[in-house]
């Protein structure tokens, strides 16, 4: 299906001094930054910007409770979901918490088994607790709903702190202290923390309260901050861009033992001095320090590389072993943590290649598929960790609102699991409850969801689903991509790229700038590479300026329209390509358009009256 091009437009005037560069200044606009002041924190931010953790409703109690904890010597356990932001909470507060513990034996952690007790706060988790007489448990990630089983815990002498950024619903449970700047009542100002960045806040405060100094205890940390909000998908503005900035920071310069092992499973290898002997390491962006790895590690490594092989550990075999990992202090344990990793994230990804073709084979078999609205699928076999993956690839594909169904890890044949995931600007998860009465769970958000169902009613909520999004998806819906700007290859310069690098890290609420330029041709030596991608050079005819290096991922089947075509449009990302540690400027681009016939570009006259000269290059 052809993409959407949508040129992101600009209300109200830019300021004129905002930034000398004009396309810079829209980009900051466009970001919500309309004050030099603002701009300044934007390219040089500060963790004395971050905010007090005091301001978060139950701060103060659940500084109060931790103390007392350490005081008297008590057990603690620290719980997690066993996603990556869980995993990475639960390392951090742990990691925090052992340097106060008189006995270390008196701290654990348990990170629930997702085909057991599925997601949340569970009662088994609790049990764990109350049999090695724990009576403090630091929740993460997850808790907010769990109101019953904070009671169950009270019960039994365990006292809870729960940290936790997602929407409550219906009244707080009733925990020692409930850590959630989504709370109604909470006036905390950043809204979008991650759950580790929640236990992030909990560590900041106890030092703050007791005077500890914060470099020593809590920044070695942030790497575990950065890594929580590019996996768990959170906006990057505000506190959430501060500690991503200084978590990149710490890990591309002193990664600790379990990241670095993982990474070279990602071929993202420690930089050797020796085999460049002429030239000294590059610097780690802001902080002028020497890069660790062969290149700079960037939100997307976290995103793409290094997220899925820890959230594979809970997929397929158990999630404690990535908090493992994360807490090695010994490159030769992590080495053995990361192997096993690895061969989790390894048959993951089997899994979830061979669900997807049998998807989609089933997709293909059924005569009445091209006509329907919506996509469901089962099949018993399929493993439940994976069928959120098969559901994103499936709507990818089809581009509609997609429920993926297997069977239960608990061996129960008659109640099925469902993944569900959606489309721009349709609501899935009222998509879902408008079919609740058929269903025994359901929970989630407007892109994704997931359900419990029995199998004899999975025909019914099937033709339920389809007719609501039939009668409230009006129009069939269309992928979209968001261009902030468009350039003349003239306008791209090293200055503009170095500049565009400080908008990083990216992620939603502050994307990648995505350019438009149109009018490009194949400079003649553009060709196909293996895995379906292009190495193109390509030049603008309107434009005066030399052919520029592009890189299209997964995009082969267009190289026959560039060789016919005598010009198209792209849209792209600019980066600096790094091979062979010589840098140049490269179109990462992500879309092409072409023209049903090739048309010639008008003229562009400059203000002096006198039209573009023709590039060298033709």
């Amino acid at each position: 299906m052809d993409k959407l091009w949508v040129i992101k437009q600009v209300k109200g005037d830019i300021p004129k001094n905002l930034h000398a560069n004009p396309h810079i200044a829209k980009l900051l606009y466009q970001r919500g930054i309309t004050t030099e002041e603002a701009a300044e924190r934007f390219f040089k931010p500060r963790l004395e910007h971050l905010h007090d953790p005091f301001l978060m409703k139950d701060m103060d109690r659940a500084v109060e409770r931790l103390q007392r904890a350490l005081e008297n010597k008590e057990r603690i356990c620290v719980y997690g979901d066993y996603d990556v932001d869980g995993i990475t909470a639960v390392a951090l507060v742990y990691l925090f918490l052992e340097k106060f513990m008189a006995d270390p034996d008196d701290l654990g952690f348990f990170v629930p088994d997702r085909y057991i007790d599925g997601y949340g706060l569970s009662k088994r988790g609790i049990d764990y607790a109350i049999e090695n007489k724990v009576s403090l448990m630091i929740v993460l990630d997850c808790g907010i709903k769990a109101n019953a089983e904070v009671l169950y815990a009270k019960e039994n002498g365990i006292d809870i702190i729960v940290c936790d950024h997602h929407l409550a619903e219906g009244e707080i449970p009733p925990a020692y202290a409930v850590l959630d700047p989504k709370r109604e009542d909470c006036a905390y100002p950043c809204k979008h923390l991650s759950g580790c960045g929640v236990g992030l806040k909990l560590a900041w405060a106890y030092c703050l309260k007791n005077h500890l100094d914060l470099r020593r205890n809590v920044y070695p940390l942030l790497d575990l901050a950065a890594l929580s909000i590019a996996s768990d998908i959170v906006p990057v503005v505000g506190e959430n861009r501060i500690l991503s900035y200084y978590g990149l920071m710490l890990l591309n310069t002193m990664p600790r033992p379990g990241i670095e092992t993982v990474l070279r499973y990602a071929n993202i290898k420690p930089y050797r001095p020796e085999n460049h002997r002429n030239q000294p390491a590059p610097m780690a962006r802001g902080c002028g320090k020497p890069l660790f790895f062969d290149r700079e590690i960037t939100n997307s490594d976290l995103v793409f590389s290094l997220g899925p092989r820890l959230n594979a550990a809970g997929r397929v075999q158990d999630g404690k072993n990535a908090v493992k990992l994360l807490i090695c202090k010994n490159i030769d344990a992590a080495e053995e943590m990361a192997k096993l990793i690895n061969s989790n994230n390894m048959e993951r990804k089997n899994l979830d290649h061979l669900a997807t073709e049998e998807a989609l084979e089933l997709i293909n078999r059924d005569p009445q598929a091209g006509s329907r609205a919506s996509t469901i699928v089962y099949k018993s076999s399929w493993n439940q960790g994976i069928i959120g993956i098969v559901a994103s690839r499936l709507t990818e594909t089809y581009y509609r609102p997609t429920i993926v169904f297997t069977t239960t890890a608990n061996g129960d044949d008659n109640t099925l699991v469902g993944s569900a995931r959606s489309v721009k600007d349709f609501n899935i998860y009222d998509a879902i409850a408008a079919c609740g009465h058929l269903l025994e769970h359901f929970g989630g958000h407007k892109y994704a969801a997931g359900l419990t169902i029995r199998l004899e009613n999975l025909e019914a909520f099937s033709s339920a689903f389809e007719r609501f999004v039939q009668e409230n998806l009006k129009e069939e819906p269309q992928r979209e991509i968001e261009i902030d700007d468009e350039l003349l290859f003239e306008e791209i310069t090293p200055e503009l790229v170095s500049v565009l690098k400080d908008f990083a890290p990216f992620g939603p609420l502050n994307p990648n700038p995505l350019f438009e330029s149109k009018f490009v041709q194949d400079a003649g030596s553009s060709r196909r590479l293996r895995n379906n991608h292009l190495k193109l050079s390509l030049f603008q005819q309107i434009s005066r300026s030399h052919p520029f290096d592009g890189i299209a991922f997964q995009q082969g089947e267009a190289y026959e329209e560039i060789r016919r075509n005598k010009s198209f449009d792209i849209c792209y990302h600019l980066e600096e390509n790094t091979f062979n540690r010589n840098p140049n400027i490269q179109l990462n681009i992500q879309d092409m358009h072409f023209p049903s016939k090739a048309k010639e570009p008008d003229p562009v006259f400059r203000e002096n009256g006198s039209e573009n000269p023709k590039p060298f290059c033709e």
